[in-house]
Formats: structure tokens, C-alpha cells, sequence
């Protein structure tokens, strides 16, 4: 991701397939990161044979340690109720309101 990136693509990450802005490595990366957080069962050959076209052994591990952290610190922040500035929504489940 470049630097200075604006409001308008923060705000389209959760559409990053059909995103122009987003290059082939990004949208690859953010489907990691879905697919990691939401249902990791889905990581599967295809995916792994497309991510290795774009990113080498050493990125894709990084990516996985990256989304492993990020993945367990969100969780961790959840379990203990830690407050946020903002609504995320964790998983495909409809928002509680």
C-alpha cells in the first residue's frame, strides 16, 4: 500500500475485488487477511499457487505471522472488552444494535 492512502480507498477495503486502486499484490494480501480472520479452512492450493505468483516464500510467511498477530491481538482487545473509538464489525455476522 502507498503511503498517503485516501479516505475513499481506507473505506473500500471490505470491496477490494472490484477496486481498481487496489494492485494484484493488495487485493491478495486483504483476501489473505479476510480469509485468515473469517474462515481460515478456506486458505487452500488455489489460493497458495495465486499468492505465490505475486509474493515470494519469505512475504508469504510474513503475511501469515502478520495476520496471525493482528488476528489474536483483535480477538484478545474483544475478550477483555477493551474499548474502541470506532464499530468494527468481526465477522459476517449481522451488527447487534
Amino acid at each position: 500500500m502507498q503511503q498517503g492512502m485516501d479516505d475513499d480507498l481506507y473505506n473500500s477495503v471490505d470491496r477490494y475485488y472490484e477496486v481498481d486502486e487496489f494492485s494484484a499484490r493488495e487485493k491478495l494480501a486483504i483476501e489473505f487477511g479476510e480469509r485468515f480472520a473469517i474462515d481460515h479452512t478456506t486458505i487452500d492450493d488455489e489460493f497458495w499457487t495465486r499468492a505465490s505468483e505475486h509474493f515470494s516464500e519469505k512475504e508469504l510467511l510474513e503475511l501469515t505471522v502478520t495476520a496471525g498477530f493482528c488476528t489474536g491481538i483483535g480477538r484478545a482487545l474483544q475478550v477483555l472488552d477493551v474499548a474502541v473509538d470506532f464499530d468494527v464489525l468481526w465477522s459476517r455476522e449481522p451488527a447487534q444494535h
